[in-house]
């Protein structure tokens, strides 16, 4: 009987299988694609917010964010603090952005990162940033003090996946070309 349990509760399963095992699997590198996962709200130093503050500081070359919101001050500070490290740091944000947290939006502009606002959609509900063009990270996370703090949310971050990274680097280069720059204000 346990056999039987085992195959019917296994088959269901079989295409998340799949899909984790082709994440996994990069043919022609050296490195193994690693995943991470966190919640919120969590335990101090694994939250979701953690780990996309982690992402961001992983950075060496590029960050393109994808967000439907952005007001969390330690996630603008640590895109702000990749800039100065000489990350070319780059948003596209939804519009309504310029309604609820435009504050964080111009302080990124104004720290010279290029800032792109998305009015193409009802809503631009992406929350996803892809980094070195080798890493992920995206999940029901919006980059908000709500998401940090209050609301049920996660965060998935898949490194060294330069072919799924490329898939997300793609959508995000379409959501750029369609969106208007976020003028530098002084």
């Amino acid at each position: 009987m346990k056999s039987k349990r085992s195959k019917l509760l296994s088959a269901p399963f079989a295409p998340i299988w799949l899909v984790a095992a082709a994440v996994m699997a990069q043919p022609g590198s050296a490195q193994a694609a690693e995943v991470a996962a966190a919640f919120s709200p969590g335990i101090a130093g694994t939250t979701a917010e953690a780990l996309v503050i982690e992402t961001i500081d992983s950075a060496r070359q590029s960050i393109r964010l994808a967000a439907y919101y952005l007001t969390s001050r330690p996630i603008a500070q640590a895109l702000v603090d990749a800039r100065r490290r000489g990350v070319d740091v780059k948003a596209v944000l939804d519009k309504d952005t310029l309604n609820r947290s435009a504050g964080s939006a111009q302080y990124l502009a104004n720290s010279d990162i290029a800032v792109r606002i998305d009015s193409e959609y009802s809503t631009m509900h992406n929350k996803f940033m892809v980094v070195d063009s080798q890493t992920v990270q995206t999940g029901s996370f919006n980059y908000t003090e709500a998401a940090s703090r209050a609301n049920a949310e996660n965060v998935i971050v898949v490194r060294n996946h330069a072919p799924f990274a490329q898939e997300y680097e793609s959508e995000w280069q379409r959501l750029w070309r369609e969106s208007e720059p976020l003028p530098r204000r002084n």
